[in-house]
């Protein structure tokens, strides 16, 4: 069931273990012929589970759940969770912890999606001033995020305030304080997708001005519930407009229970064109169990893995091969300033790169939509000794499974021609490999968008 993630904080408090299916194996291709289909598997990259970190309700120096809980509060005052001491909590998250925990987390090879509010909580805009901030602390705080953050994090605006709808030819608040101009639950009537792209648009070229990239959106809570279908055109057109993306993609589902983590490719149009167009949405698969929207709760680190990963919910994603991504929100981190998210997040990295280190991949949510949609949508046709593959995205470390068995190494083909070198084990397989197994091969390497072969001599 997927549901979105505040939904999922509230239910999943009381969920218990869950059973779980096989590992990850998609079909060679939805169009390719039916033999390519059954005589090819496209495996997880490397053969390894994907994961990723993603982080909500971030921005630069305002403590989202400081400045957050008073507005929400004035929206619904009959809500005990929102009369919380919201005044004794720190109202800056410091670039001092958004270093300690960038290079802590790029020492540990954890990848992600981390946001960026635009507008946060109405206190300032990030591309003009952010008032209670000098501006030189604003600039140094987005060139941070672009030096540090963004080589291993995808950078999403999370609506542009993430508490009240801004009146776009205004460029101001709704005068409403409703549930209707609240983002976490905008909008209450029907939209269109233009509407809806535009609002989306607006958010992105804030960002786009602070020279931050991006190529996918967060909503915040439940943002789009009643318009799902129009939501997922709206990402692919404001993020192709605004930034010239070719696969936009977006965060907003958490996965629970049984049901597979892989991202699904939503308003798929023009496939047999040169051009493409899908938005990949990328679920998460836990609650944030670290410290909260607010950052005032009590961490549950083994409720995602265990000090040694004998358990918990990223284990038992591992152990049946889908993606693991796990959420948390900004605020949680920091903990009102006693880092015990932090701390238990980096128990969680350190047990589960102890136990899974070669069976898994920390990747970007970009790469990983990138990665199932070139594996979802590639059409391969077998031919003898070879592959024809064509590709409508290129993606890095696609993996094959082949049956039957080669005298020499496997090439793969093109524009350039490279002969893969051969590696003894899984874990050794990285791009430009392949690896023997018992009556099949597997092949490792870098796809490209367009045509390309992979061919071998039969033994």
């Amino acid at each position: 069931m997927a549901i979105n993630r505040r939904e999922f904080l509230t239910a999943a408090s009381g969920a218990g273990a869950l059973t779980l299916g096989a590992s990850w194996l998609v079909p060679a291709a939805r169009s390719a012929p039916p033999v390519a289909a059954s005589i090819v598997e496209v495996l997880n990259p490397r053969m390894r589970v994907p994961l990723s970190f993603v982080i909500d309700d971030s921005s630069c120096l305002v403590n989202m759940g400081h400045f957050c809980m008073p507005q929400f509060a004035e929206c619904y005052p009959q809500r005990a969770d929102y009369q919380k001491p919201w005044k004794s909590w720190p109202r800056e998250i410091p670039d001092s912890f958004v270093r300690e925990f960038g290079e802590w987390c790029a020492e540990h090879g954890v990848k992600g999606k981390y946001s960026i509010v635009p507008y946060p909580a109405c206190v300032g805009w990030l591309d003009r001033e952010l008032p209670g901030w000098s501006r030189r602390e604003l600039l140094d705080s987005l060139k941070l995020v672009r030096e540090l953050m963004v080589p291993n994090w995808d950078i999403h605006p999370e609506m542009i305030t993430h508490t009240r709808v801004i009146d776009l030819k205004a460029g101001r608040p709704c005068d409403e304080i409703s549930p209707a101009t609240m983002e976490n639950s905008y909008p209450r009537e029907k939209k269109s997708v233009d509407e809806l792209a535009s609002y989306l648009a607006y958010a992105l070229r804030i960002l786009k001005n602070c020279d931050l990239p991006c190529e996918g959106i967060t909503t915040p809570g439940g943002f789009g519930n009643l318009v799902k279908p129009e939501l997922a055109l709206a990402v692919h057109d404001a993020v192709r407009d605004v930034y010239g993306t070719d696969l936009p993609h977006y965060f907003k589902y958490v996965i629970s229970g049984e049901e597979n983590t892989r991202p699904k490719l939503e308003g798929l149009r023009d496939l047999n064109s040169n051009d493409p167009k899908l938005t990949v949405n990328v679920p998460a698969a836990t609650g944030d169990w670290f410290g909260g929207w607010d950052g005032d709760r009590v961490p549950e680190p083994d409720r995602y893995a265990t000090a040694d990963a004998s358990s918990g919910r990223m284990v038992e994603l591992i152990e049946r091969g889908d993606p693991a991504v796990f959420l948390c929100h900004w605020p949680g981190m920091y903990t009102q300033g006693t880092k015990a998210g932090f701390q238990a997040f980096q128990q969680v990295v350190l047990a589960l790169n102890q136990r899974f280190r070669d069976q898994t991949i920390w990747l970007k949510m970009s790469e990983i939509a990138r990665y199932y949609a070139a594996a979802e949508l590639t059409k391969i046709e077998r031919r003898d000794s070879s592959l024809m593959l064509r590709a409508p995205f290129a993606t890095q470390r696609f993996t094959l499974r082949i049956p039957g068995k080669v005298s020499v190494a496997p090439v793969v083909a093109a524009g350039e021609t490279i002969r893969l070198k051969e590696v003894r084990s899984a874990a050794a397989l990285d791009s430009g490999n392949w690896l023997r197994e018992d009556g099949s091969f597997v092949v490792c390497f870098d796809l490209p968008k367009g045509e390309s072969t992979v061919s071998w001599a039969a033994s």
